[in-house]
């Protein structure tokens, strides 16, 4: 017998899965970054804090996601202007952190963090409705 699925349901467990995909590509994302320019701070970005943090984002756009859906019959495009618009002053916002006094080793973490923001973004405007209406995925993975 297979479990009630609700759509508070559905939209968590779409988002933690979500955040699964997101989490992985931060790591690719990441990895190949540190390779390619010598990073030397990883301090504040490293895999541990992108495991916590990507996944408990995801969390909560699972809420939001799951609250655009009972207020609104337009849920999906009120989530998806929601998110873009999140998603671009986060950029804007990660472009005016100043971390160091290296320009060089400041403008890497300016690229290393809007990278990571444009995946987070992305992936939750984007893959969070995508996921959400797909019947195979509500059928095979949830």
């Amino acid at each position: 017998m297979e479990p009630e699925k609700t759509i508070t349901s559905n939209a968590i467990l779409t988002a933690v899965f979500a955040g699964i995909v997101a989490t992985l590509l931060s790591f690719v994302y990441y990895l190949v970054f540190k390779d390619v320019t010598d990073f030397p701070y990883s301090k504040l970005i490293n895999v541990s804090s992108l495991i916590f943090i990507i996944n408990t984002i995801f969390l909560v756009i699972g809420f939001i996601y799951y609250l655009f859906i009972k207020i609104s019959k337009r849920a999906d495009l009120i989530f998806i202007i929601c998110m873009f618009v999140l998603t671009a002053v986060a950029v804007w916002g990660a472009s005016g952190v100043h971390r160091t006094n290296n320009g060089l080793i400041n403008q890497e973490f300016h690229q290393l963090l809007i990278g990571l923001i444009l995946i987070i973004g992305v992936t939750a405007f984007a893959g969070m409705p995508f996921l959400y209406h797909n019947k195979a995925f509500n059928r095979d993975v949830i």
